[in-house]
């Protein structure tokens, strides 16, 4: 995340806080509205190492506070992008970004849903990856997944 988006979770942290579960607030106000992850990175909080902080459950479905916050017109900021990205993650090396899925049991859900509608994880993450990445980029990444899915086949 960046220092960028870590000073607008301080700043939308009061209009965020009432979509929130008892046990997300709990642990923002315990351990504040970002936390620095095993890899130096600021990163949500999380609640018992499991779920983001900022979550709530819907018909138990994780959702997101700051995204509901944010489609109600109580904030103008929608998500960080690595959040937005979630499951992905997105590495920045010396030379190139390495955009990895992040295979966690709480997905297992979505990822067999996708699976039995045939949309990709790619192709679920366009609007994110496109916010990460660029159009350009994400145009690049559609030819080679479908390059790969034809190859794949012979």
């Amino acid at each position: 995340m960046s220092k960028e988006e870590v000073d607008i979770l301080d700043e939308i942290w009061p209009d965020v806080k009432p979509y929130l579960r008892s046990e997300g607030v709990e642990v923002i106000e315990n351990e504040g509205t970002s936390i620095t992850d095993f890899e130096n990175e600021k990163v949500t909080p999380l609640i018992g190492n499991e779920e983001c902080a900022y979550s709530f459950l819907k018909d138990n479905i994780f959702m997101c506070g700051i995204e509901k916050a944010w489609s109600e017109g109580k904030i103008s900021f929608q998500k960080p992008v690595s959040c937005h990205l979630f499951p992905a993650r997105i590495k920045q090396y010396s030379d190139f970004k390495a955009v990895n899925y992040q295979e966690l049991s709480i997905c297992h859900a979505a990822v067999e849903y996708g699976r039995s509608e045939g949309v990709y994880i790619y192709e679920f993450l366009k609007v994110p990856l496109i916010r990460a990445l660029g159009k350009e980029t994400y145009d690049d990444l559609c030819i080679a997944a479908s390059e790969l899915r034809k190859n794949s086949w012979k």
